[in-house]
């Protein structure tokens, strides 16, 4: 197999600089690293709706490279498996199902599931029946298991497609049964790639402006085309808990499908021809329609054309109806948006968004149900009294949300809440969920007046877990219920109608998050469940969240972790801090603190707290906030702002006799890769960086990237000025680069670190490039992780480990794993 033997191959003719690093295949890490990799965390849980049963799945969060080789097509935006007609990169997989009785304790394992992954779990509203997916090498099928006999059973032989819509199923609300997207082309014969068919693949623009974000694994021949069509094709497909499954309607290019609230209706969303070739599938032409049953189509809600001329912004959309959804609170009435400023949100008008809907039969013309002040950003529905709409601005950050009475949404709105969607401690926290009588989650409203909330609680003493009463009628809060240290406990659910009994997940920092009911009656806490430590070696470990100040007088914040058993007589330590940048339009809220000190500490293999066992010191998080200011945008002062950052989270280690201010490393990845690579360019307060998964050369991100709105001809100087690639001369320190060979996020292609570590190379710069093969922008193969926990292993022990001063620079290094 060719691509197997990419595995072990090295880059032809690089001189080595680094000679004590292995070029021969994949390596491992000392044990201590290793074991985090395998260390078996706290299972996933989905609570029924009637906070009876916790079903509890051990999470598949590790792959193999046999897993990851496997066969993949890429297709407008989509990984698909061709062998089964799944999604090939889905993240959230499970091994196995336990149900926990939540008043009894008693657990029940489900027993008689095929060797496959368990995806997409989902429970009947009645609780009584908890479907999922079982995807195997050929098919994906679906499964319940039912409460009542104890028993789980594959519900029919229709084998499922979630090539286009993630989730291949859907409860009907009543809970009879089920609508699946089933795979219609499964077992077919493949489309085959002959040069009989070959033309030339020619595009042409029509003068027209059409900025689009850099994408990959898009179309580009007849014949992706022609997969994409064969592939995305499904037919849906009613299963009722019988498992005799039929047919609904004709086969299609089914990107979405939804059951209205009184289980008669589905709205479905079907791709159109012409496709194209510089946009994901989600902006193709689509034909959004009204089916019944038994797949007549009841009324036609639009035709979509192909959205590749989107105005440029982040808060710009489509033209035309768009974000279609069922009502709720209601038995059949779609609710849907449409822009009124051409989908610009600069352009001026008094309402940038239309809300309309139309009510079972649809035979009448659509009704106007609100107006949107700014761009429309959801609507979360209660009753016919209550919902909360909510709308959004991106040029200062803004999100407002309004209580509204649905049944007259643009009379008597109560203003709930506006703030900067950045603003951690204005969140007055989202509202606590039950199901109606419709069998349809909805805002828990008690008494025709309140409603629960529950959020972080972010605060200047790091976050506290709140349950709050909003009363409707008055605009008002209570407090119901706090967290307090030294314990970090959020609510789950909520069992009763007064929000006295409730069942919470409470961790400390050195407690593994647990299930507990709580009562605020009685005042009892009742543990549920008892997950062990999963890094026993790493129990010494200690934390401490602390505050500094920049030198523009923002206030800062990280976590310090400390390795078992250090004492601050002992002297300094070798410092790794790992960091994020974020954009913001205001410095207060730039300054916020948005975590807990009494959180749990988790030694993940993802980010830097490995290195704990080597006797490094851990920074994590230490914020690194670029602040429009003056008018002018954040990333004006992109440089200066991120080196202030960094220097001042490298003055408070200093002062406080923690770190050595000539013994501190960076990294980062995605974009704290680009901030390594760009502190590495513009400041000597780092002795060595470690960047994964970067973008180094913002020119090859033209229309805008992470925050920034401009595209590169409006704002070349901002562009060259924030990419390392252009001062790339600059950079002294030795640079680890890390990149998987598959990446398909937006604006990192491989290719991003590829001319990084050339142009290091032909500068003279000492430097490592990684490439792992399979791997996309996060990296899953278990053997890619321990190699990349050696790769940084070996890295920090040279260049931050090592007394001995680094040699001059040499030629650089690469290795493709």
């Amino acid at each position: 197999m060719k691509a197997f033997k990419l595995l072990f191959a090295l880059v032809i003719g690089v001189s080595v600089s680094t000679s004590s690093f292995a070029n021969e295949g994949y390596q491992t890490p000392s044990p201590a690293l290793a074991a985090v990799v395998d260390a078996k965390l706290a299972p996933s849980s989905y609570l029924s709706n009637d906070g009876q049963w916790l079903a509890l799945f051990d999470r598949k969060r590790i792959e193999t490279l046999q897993d990851l080789s496997k066969e993949e097509l890429k297709l407008a935006g989509i990984k698909l498996n061709p062998a089964n007609f799944s999604r090939s990169r889905e993240r959230t997989k499970f091994t196995n199902i336990v149900l926990k009785h939540v008043e009894t304790g008693t657990e029940i394992e489900v027993t008689g599931l095929p060797q496959g992954i368990i995806r997409a779990p989902s429970w009947s509203s009645d609780s009584q029946y908890l479907a999922f997916v079982v995807e195997q090498a050929s098919a994906a099928n679906l499964w319940v298991y039912n409460v009542s006999t104890k028993q789980a059973r594959q519900l029919s032989d229709t084998a499922l497609n979630s090539v286009l819509t993630r989730s291949p199923y859907s409860w009907l609300p009543d809970s009879s049964a089920l609508v699946a997207n089933a795979a219609v082309n499964l077992g077919k014969a493949r489309l085959s790639n002959d040069t009989t068919g070959v033309v030339p693949v020619i595009q042409q623009s029509s003068g027209e402006k059409a900025p689009a974000r850099t994408y990959q694994n898009l179309l580009s021949s007849p014949f992706d085309e022609a997969q994409f069509k064969f592939y995305g094709q499904s037919q849906l497909t009613y299963i009722p808990l019988s498992g005799q499954a039929q047919p609904i309607g004709q086969p299609g290019l089914i990107k979405s499908f939804s059951v209205s609230p009184d289980s008669t209706n589905i709205l479905v969303g079907m791709i159109d021809e012409p496709f194209s070739y510089q946009v994901p599938y989600s902006r193709f032409a689509a034909t959004w329609q009204i089916w019944g049953m038994r797949g007549y189509t009841l009324a036609e809600l639009a035709k979509q054309p192909l959205a590749d001329n989107i105005p440029q912004g982040y808060d710009s959309v489509r033209t035309g109806p768009r974000e279609f959804q069922w009502r709720a609170d209601q038995g059949a009435e779609v609710i849907w948006a449409q822009a009124q400023d051409g989908g610009d949100m600069k352009t001026d008008v008094p309402h940038h968004d239309y809300l309309y809907s139309l009510r079972a039969p649809f035979k009448r013309d659509p009704k106007l149900f609100a107006k949107v002040e700014r761009r429309f950003d959801s609507i979360e529905w209660g009753n016919n009294n209550v919902a909360l709409l909510s709308e959004w601005r991106f040029s200062d950050r803004q999100l407002r949300t309004y209580v509204i009475q649905p049944r007259n949404a643009d009379r008597n709105r109560v203003l709930f809440s506006e703030r900067s969607y950045n603003d951690a401690y204005k969140d007055p926290g989202k509202p606590i969920y039950e199901r109606n009588d419709l069998g349809v989650s909805v805002i828990k409203v008690v008494g025709g007046r309140y409603i629960f909330l529950r959020g972080n609680g972010a605060s200047e003493q790091g976050n506290i877990p709140f349950l709050d009463r909003y009363d409707v009628k008055t605009n008002s809060k209570t407090r119901i219920w706090q967290s307090a240290a030294p314990y970090y406990e959020r609510i789950r659910a909520m069992l009763d109608d007064e929000g006295e009994r409730l069942i919470t997940i409470r961790e400390s920092k050195t407690e593994q998050p647990n299930f507990f009911i709580r009562d605020l009656g009685d005042d009892t806490l009742t543990q549920l469940t008892t997950f062990e430590h999963p890094y026993p070696e790493f129990k010494g470990v200690t934390k401490e969240l602390i505050r500094y100040q920049r030198d523009d007088g923002v206030e800062l914040s990280g976590t310090l972790y400390l390795p078992p058993g250090y004492d601050k007589t002992q002297g300094t330590l070798p410092v790794l801090m790992w960091a994020y940048p974020l954009e913001y339009k205001d410095k207060a809220v730039a300054s916020q603190v948005r975590e807990s000190p009494y959180q749990f500490t988790y030694i993940g293999y993802w980010g830097p707290m490995p290195y704990l066992a080597k006797g490094i010191a851990v920074f994590d998080d230490p914020k690194m906030p670029i602040v429009g200011v003056d008018g002018k945008e954040p990333n004006d002062l992109f440089r200066k702002q991120l080196v202030a950052s960094a220097k001042a989270a490298v003055d408070v280690l200093v002062e406080r006799g923690i770190a050595d201010k000539d013994n501190i490393a960076i990294a980062g990845h995605s974009y704290g890769a680009f901030m390594v690579a760009n502190l590495l360019a513009h400041s000597d307060l780092f002795k060595t960086g470690i960047a994964r998964s970067g973008a180094y050369n913002r020119t090859l991100t033209p229309f805008g990237f992470q925050g920034e709105e401009r595209d590169f001809w409006q704002a070349q100087d901002v562009y060259a000025a924030m990419s390392p690639f252009f001062h790339a001369e600059k950079i002294n320190e030795p640079m680890l680069m890390i990149h998987g060979q598959e990446d398909p996020n937006s604006g990192t292609f491989p290719m991003q670190s590829e001319r990084m570590y050339a142009a290091l190379k032909g500068l003279g710069k000492e430097a490592r490039l990684v490439m792992l093969p399979y791997e996309a922008h996060g990296y899953r193969a278990r053997k890619s992780l321990l190699h990349v926990l050696w790769e940084q292993e070996q890295w920090l022990d040279k260049y931050l480990l090592s007394e001995e001063e680094p040699a001059e620079p040499a030629a650089a290094e690469s290795v493709t794993q």
